[in-house]
């Protein structure tokens, strides 16, 4: 390792915490909080944390598995619980763990897990370095290598995407692939 380990953090050092009260306004019409909600309050955990580890302004880059597990009540607390899972150059993972409470039955309930790819900008814009992670825990260790195996299914999804589109289509040969598909061809 030839960097200083002074340019090395704790996942623990930058590990946020943000608490809200869901209120009426947050609901959709089937009464429940909102998904939009939850990922602006997801995205709102995630800078802070970035912003901590990296010192400094950070954007999203993007948002993988968004995995709302359960429904969240009006009158619950959400806790939105943020730590930096891998960092590359510039980037930063940041894993998003949602617990809700009832705090009338005191009931808590692991709700939503969320993966967030965050860059660092420095005050021109530019994309900035970031400290690398110190794993002090086996989990951190797993989140890491987690994270690092997400990367990997996500750049090749990404080609083969790519793939997709490029691939010549024929009119009989979508006709075959969607016959038995719930959809009907109007031209």
């Amino acid at each position: 390792m030839t960097e200083d380990i002074k340019f090395y953090k704790t996942a623990r050092f930058s590990q946020t915490t943000i608490t809200e009260l869901m209120i009426p306004s947050y609901a959709n019409f089937g009464g429940k909080i909102h998904g939009g909600i939850l990922l602006s309050l997801m995205d709102k955990a995630a800078y802070a944390c970035a912003s901590k580890h990296s010192q400094g302004y950070c954007v999203t880059v993007s948002v993988d598995t968004v995995d709302f597990l359960q429904p969240i009540e009006v009158g619950e607390l959400v806790a939105l619980i943020a730590s930096v899972h891998y960092v590359g150059n510039s980037s930063m993972v940041i894993g998003i763990k949602v617990i809700a409470e009832n705090v009338h039955t005191s009931t808590v309930r692991h709700t939503n897990t969320s993966y967030f790819t965050m860059v660092s900008k420095d005050e021109n814009d530019l994309i900035k370095k970031v400290p690398g992670l110190i794993l002090e825990t086996k989990e951190e260790v797993k989140n890491f290598l987690d994270a690092m195996k997400r990367k990997e299914i996500k750049d090749f999804y990404k080609k083969e995407l790519k793939k997709l589109g490029e691939q010549p289509h024929s009119e009989e040969h979508d006709i075959e692939l969607l016959k038995n598909e719930r959809c009907k061809i109007v031209h």
